[in-house]
């Protein structure tokens, strides 16, 4: 049963938790954007210069996280095991097998990108 996302039908409580799941990685990402290079302090470095370049590549010092900053990573780290854990256990794929359940797990992916059925 190859197809999109609409060839399955997909449970709602399984269609929110893929949902909250690409949600809460893509706040993570972006938070770890504001983040130091480093979680604990570590002293920057610069590398060689490159071959036929002018280019060096360096990192500066790194303060490491505050622990507000630590704590909340922890706080996303846990809540994509929770989300993924609640996705992957979920009793819809106990009816499905080969070909048809990696299907399915690709198409929850994009469930998302269109509305459920009404």
């Amino acid at each position: 049963m190859a197809g999109g996302a609409d060839a399955f039908d997909f449970p709602q409580d399984l269609r929110d938790a893929q949902l909250a799941l690409h949600q809460t990685r893509a706040a993570y990402e972006e938070y770890a954007k504001t983040l130091p290079w480093s979680a604990e302090p570590m002293p920057g470095w610069e590398g060689d210069k490159q071959l036929h370049s002018s280019y060096r590549s360096h990192k500066e010092d790194s303060p490491g996280y505050t622990e507000e900053q630590a704590a909340e990573v922890q706080r996303f780290q846990d809540e994509l095991r929770r989300l993924s854990a609640e996705v992957v256990t979920h009793p819809f794929w106990e009816a499905l097998s080969g070909p048809d359940l990696v299907d399915a797990r690709m198409a929850l992916k994009h469930a998302h990108e269109q509305p459920a059925e009404a």
